[in-house]
């Protein structure tokens, strides 16, 4: 009699335990970065989110040089950032244009990262929202990873690119994967572009809609997935390039690329 008592009370005892374990609050998820850009025209990106690459080609034969000058990169007074291309003779290149990041400020791994942006337009115009490991420093490119949100020619305006680069899928080996508007161009009016990255992989989304997903077992055997550390994000207009050529005659100067917000969503702490 005693025994089966004892029995019946370390059933009951696990059974409240299990369901102690059952009722723990699932972590809480939400906004736990964002940049909505709002302020006074001319007023540079603010400095505790964002800092400036300076200078030009980038590894990638582009032609433009970018600065920290209100010219390339500020407010519009409207809640947007402007990142304008203009050609101008400036440090011995052709064009001026802008790339900023979130490097050392905020680097986060996993989560939903989206913009909302209206993309410029032209022959050898080359706009990009995107991440870069924060180990680059130690390790360099691409081994650090790679992931492009958004990427875009400026001579085909209906086509979007979502794409990883890491080490043995870099460059011409990448994986990703491309959307194509039905009708317009991504120039036309502002969209937003997102990813969603977790342990098991990433997924692209254009306007709600999933064009896109890589994960570990997509790397060519013998390669490592590099995406699970924290990476930063950049924002960048870039003229030329190996990708997108050089621009011609037809293109029209300045371009911009017109961010309305920047938003990253997590488990909070």
């Amino acid at each position: 009699m005693k025994r089966g008592l004892a029995t019946l009370v370390s059933i009951l005892v696990l059974s409240l335990l299990a369901c102690s374990e059952d009722n723990q609050p699932e972590p809480e998820y939400g906004l736990i970065w964002q940049d909505e850009f709002e302020g006074p025209a001319g007023e540079l990106p603010n400095p505790e989110r964002w800092q400036f690459d300076i200078g030009t080609d980038w590894g990638n034969l582009q032609l433009e040089y970018d600065t920290n000058r209100p010219e390339n990169v500020s407010l519009d007074g409207e809640g947007h950032l402007a990142i304008t291309a203009r050609e101008e003779l400036f440090e011995g290149q052709d064009y001026t244009s802008a790339r900023i990041k979130t490097k050392d400020l905020f680097e986060r791994k996993w989560g939903r990262f989206e913009a909302r942006i209206k993309l410029p337009v032209g022959q050898g115009i080359w706009p990009a929202f995107w991440m870069l490991g924060d180990d680059i420093d130690q390790v360099g490119w691409p081994q650090c990873g790679e992931i492009d949100i958004m990427e875009y020619r400026g001579q085909e305006p209906r086509v979007l690119h979502g794409t990883i680069h890491g080490p043995g899928y870099a460059g011409d080996n990448s994986i990703g994967n491309s959307h194509i508007l039905a009708q317009g161009g991504f120039n036309l009016g502002f969209h937003e572009f997102a990813i969603e990255w977790d342990e098991t992989g990433i997924t692209w989304l254009v306007d709600g809609h999933v064009y896109h997903r890589a994960e570990p077992a997509d790397v060519p055997p013998g390669s490592d997935w590099v995406f699970d550390h924290p990476h930063f994000i950049l924002l960048n207009l870039a003229v030329g390039g190996r990708w997108v050529g050089s621009p011609d005659e037809e293109t029209v100067f300045p371009q911009t690329m017109l961010v309305d917000w920047v938003r990253v969503y997590g488990t909070l702490p």
